[in-house]
């Protein structure tokens, strides 16, 4: 299953109100943390969308191992997908994160970052830690979108 079908599947708490009043939306995904460590694949909130670390994670399996570029791409490609129950895409997004492993790879990972958010422009941070839950994940990514009031019509 794709990350798209796996966050149509799993709507949860749809029209919630946060404590400022606002309309909040959760959407859930597959990643196998969700339940244990609980987290949504992505919120809703007023005008924001915020997506949770993405992993280069498909059906269970990690996508590109040991290659900076195709872990971006997917991590990107997952996070990008999250919007959609939203109805939103990648034109919306106004800020990314990305976290990798090893500073040898900022080339790879901007290079897929340039590829997905070229035309965007978001504004974005890089960061370097020192690893993931996976030692074979390389890079995980954050995005968040606005929704402007066109697309509140």
């Amino acid at each position: 299953m794709t990350e798209s079908a796996a966050v149509g599947r799993q709507n949860d708490a749809d029209g919630e109100t946060g404590g400022d009043g606002r309309r909040l939306r959760r959407v859930r995904g597959d990643s196998p943390w969700e339940e244990t460590i609980g987290f949504a694949r992505a919120v809703e909130t007023g005008d924001r969308i915020l997506v949770a670390g993405t992993m280069p994670l498909v059906d269970g399996a990690i996508q590109g191992e040991g290659d900076p570029y195709v872990q971006a791409m997917t991590a990107f490609e997952r996070a990008v997908a999250a919007l959609e129950p939203f109805g939103l895409d990648v034109r919306s997004v106004v800020r990314t994160r990305m976290y990798i492993t090893h500073a040898r790879d900022v080339e790879d990972v901007g290079r897929a970052h340039r590829e997905v958010f070229g035309s965007v422009r978001p504004v974005a941070t890089l960061v370097v830690v020192s690893g993931f839950v996976d030692s074979r994940v390389l890079v995980e990514v954050e995005i968040e979108a606005f929704r402007t009031p066109k697309e509140h019509a």
